[in-house]
């Protein structure tokens, strides 16, 4: 039965939390399968339609292939082709937890302030009522109403995004949309949420690239099946929760999961010695013409900055936690970049960086600036960032570069046409007075 309704169907959820669930499954029974929601890309929920919601895993490294099938979900639908089935499903009475992997840009918060940006479009629309609800947050607020309006069974709402406290955050944007509803809706909802409503914070780890044929031949080959949607995974996955759930949980312990009461330490060790780090790569590997970050980790300068990055910059800021040996789980992260049997692309760890390092950059660099030390590497984290989605003039930085997404472009671009004629400081000093990475590091011209 459905017991979990995950918004974001995209690749990381199917090969993490749908692989711990349904390992926890093979353990204790209970009705805790996933209806999978896509935000607008129909291709993965009409796959798993067509295949009877079944897809593989494709774990693999150097010495060998893994090809498992999970089999935990419910059904898939598409929020803009079904948007109202959507509301239902997350309003069900079944529904206990509400689970999410919509990325960092798919919160709609302002990289200035880290609220709520209720001066988007999309989050006016939502607030107005224009139907269907649009944004994340609008959906879950929207589906949290009904389902208040309707049986107001307690519901937990789980963030498994790279964000720091990233329960804490979506219960903060809640909150903050529903502040901003009409006098009515919002003092009807409010205390229901307060009493019913639980946000855990969580910590998720796994390399997960983009699908490719290469991984559509292996399952081919080792199932004698074809899936149009296999998941690629490296072997390695990690799962630490906040046991704060109102309505019940799979037993995702027995799947491999950590519960903990302080999730921050796992939270910060991650987003910076791992992603933090795997940014720089990403960034430096594309310039210099690398299409993977195997292929980038193998270049001995980009390997020199990974470790100065994460020794120098980032592992000074980290409270680490004791049943984590720092010396093995950073040996681990450089077996893990070196993967050569995975094709991830430094297009698409690089991809969204505007968001990304508004999480990883400011507060370790602020940690040493305020100390009177310069982060070089965090410097030069930013530095290549902007030499990848905002060239100057003149300087092209390759088509992995090139190929990145990311909101700020028209942004960043408008700032280079302001600075085309000025020097490299005053260009940055523009981008870290816009907000982009907050607002602190603009105070320290050294940085710049």
């Amino acid at each position: 039965e459905t017991g979990i309704v995950h918004l974001g169907l995209g690749n990381f959820h199917r090969a993490h939390q749908a692989v711990h669930t349904a390992t926890a499954l093979r353990h204790t029974d209970g009705p805790w399968g996933i209806l999978g929601v896509a935000s607008h890309s129909a291709t993965v929920a009409r796959a798993m339609r067509d295949q009877e919601m079944a897809y593989t895993v494709v774990e693999i490294s150097p010495d060998d292939t893994r090809v498992t099938v999970p089999a935990v979900h419910t059904g898939a639908l598409v929020a803009t082709e079904q948007p109202d089935h959507l509301l239902d499903a997350l309003a069900a009475p079944a529904t206990a937890v509400i689970t999410l992997t919509v990325t960092e840009h798919g919160y709609t918060f302002s990289p200035r302030t880290g609220g709520l940006d209720l001066d988007a479009p999309a989050v006016q629309a939502d607030l107005r009522g224009d139907t269907p609800p649009r944004t994340t947050i609008g959906q879950i607020v929207r589906g949290l109403q009904r389902r208040m309006r309707t049986h107001a069974r307690p519901v937990t709402v789980l963030s498994c995004d790279n964000l720091v406290g990233n329960g804490a955050q979506t219960r903060r944007l809640v909150h903050e949309f529903t502040q901003a509803l009409p006098a009515a809706e919002r003092d009807d909802l409010t205390p229901w949420l307060a009493s019913a409503a639980t946000f855990p914070n969580s910590m998720v780890d796994r390399i997960v690239p983009a699908t490719t044929d290469t991984y559509r031949h292996a399952v081919a080959t080792h199932l004698g099946v074809r899936d149009t949607v296999p998941v690629p995974a490296e072997p390695f996955s990690m799962w630490v929760m906040e046991d704060h759930f109102a309505a019940g949980r799979p037993r995702w312990e027995n799947g491999g999961a950590l519960f903990t009461d302080d999730v921050e330490p796992y939270e910060l060790l991650k987003l910076r010695l791992l992603n933090g780090t795997h940014s720089l790569i990403a960034y430096l590997g594309a310039l210099d013409g690398r299409e993977t970050i195997p292929d980038a980790t193998a270049r001995p300068f980009i390997t020199e900055a990974a470790r100065a990055v994460l020794h120098d910059d980032y592992l000074p800021t980290l409270t680490v936690p004791a049943d984590i040996d720092p010396d093995h789980y950073i040996g681990q992260l450089f077996d893990r970049w070196a993967n050569t049997a995975l094709d991830h692309r430094t297009r698409q760890v690089g991809s969204d960086g505007s968001v990304k390092l508004r999480q990883r950059v400011p507060e370790p660099a602020l940690f040493h600036l305020r100390a009177g030390r310069m982060p070089h590497h965090l410097a030069l984290t930013v530095a290549a960032y902007l030499c990848c989605v905002a060239p100057r003039p003149g300087f092209s930085p390759g088509p992995h570069a090139t190929a990145m997404a990311d909101p700020a472009r028209k942004t960043l671009a408008t700032i280079t046409g302001r600075s085309a004629t000025a020097s490299g400081p005053p260009f940055v000093e523009a981008v870290l007075d816009s907000g982009l990475l907050g607002d602190g590091l603009s105070d320290h011209p050294d940085f710049a």
